[in-house]
């Protein structure tokens, strides 16, 4: 079998390594395009975690990329701890990316969760900076469309050109509120379905993720 490790840099768009994968046996392209997929999604949720610790920055006026300091000053340790709870709260990001945004390990993320309701009771300071950062960013969420059924969103994809693909090799789920819809997809589509699905929920709240 051969092998095409020395085709994938780091640099690589995730087009271009679909572009690499083409070219590959079957086989390798069967093992290794889902990793790339995997990885494309994490890209998602870390650009959203990116998002909430910008307007998070900007609410308390710290320099954007501040909270991954390496300092423990309550200016910077109160709204580090509350994005990381907030983001899993609402969005839940996984704490690989929040750890990754703030240079932090996971076992900081958890300790944050952790620590959320004592720090919410007792320290005022805490609550304070929690309530304000919660409300912006849920009034941000409120102003985007949810969907509220599922005839809907199915609807909305179709308009907007989504289909399944006629070859069943991946699945991408799009969950709005409590509605959900799966699309399935090859390998050869994912990154323009992926592409599409993006610019079609630019203003809903929406989720995405590889099943």
């Amino acid at each position: 079998m051969k092998t095409y490790h020395s085709n994938i840099k780091p640099h690589d768009s995730f087009k271009q390594l679909c572009e690499i994968f083409m070219k590959m046996e079957k086989v390798d392209f069967i093992n290794y395009l889902p990793k790339y997929i995997k990885q494309n999604f994490e890209m998602i949720q870390e650009d959203n975690f990116k998002n909430l610790c910008d307007l998070t920055t900007s609410l308390f006026g710290l320099r954007k990329g501040s909270l991954a300091y390496k300092t423990r000053k309550q200016e910077y340790q109160i709204p580090r701890s509350v994005v990381s709870v907030i983001a899993r709260m609402i969005d839940d990001i996984h704490p690989t990316v929040i750890a990754k945004v703030l240079k932090r390990d996971r076992v900081s993320v958890y300790h944050y969760e952790k620590c959320h309701k004592s720090n919410y009771k007792s320290f005022p300071k805490y609550r304070d900076v929690f309530n304000k950062i919660y409300n912006a960013y849920s009034n941000i969420k409120q102003s985007k469309k949810t969907f509220t059924s599922l005839s809907h969103l199915q609807h909305h994809l179709k308009q907007n050109g989504i289909f399944h693909s006629d070859k069943h090799q991946t699945t991408i789920r799009i969950t709005s509120g409590k509605v959900q819809v799966n699309i399935k997809s090859s390998y050869r589509d994912f990154y323009d379905k992926l592409e599409n699905c993006k610019v079609a929920l630019l203003d809903c709240n929406y989720n995405l993720e590889i099943v």
